[in-house]
């Protein structure tokens, strides 16, 4: 029996919408999150667990959900884990001067 890996849909740069970015960032947790991903580059998704303390990991892939269907992030499987990367050049191209705004 062969496993098989889940792919994600990532919004194309130019379906990116201002309110969904804004959303996504509006949220503490998944700022915090997207500043660690501009920081420190990719990461696994276990370890994106917030400086303040571990949430429920319903939480955290709620999160993670809500940054990747807004285009913030990239959801990439690797073999039986995946990591995320920051969009942040479609970011830019999209909303220039948004993330360092924001970040």
């Amino acid at each position: 029996m062969s496993a098989k890996t889940r792919e994600f849909t990532h919004p194309e740069t130019a379906q990116m919408k201002m309110t969904d970015v804004l959303f996504a960032l509006s949220d503490p947790i998944r700022l915090e999150l997207v500043r660690r991903l501009a920081a420190d580059g990719p990461l696994e998704v276990a370890e994106c667990q917030p400086r303040s303390g571990p949430i429920p990991k319903s939480t955290l892939s709620h999160h993670v959900k809500t940054l990747r269907e807004a285009g913030v992030i990239r959801n990439v499987p690797q073999g039986r884990r995946r990591s995320l990367s920051l969009r942040r050049e479609d970011l830019e191209s999209r909303f220039p001067g948004l993330l360092d705004a924001v970040l």
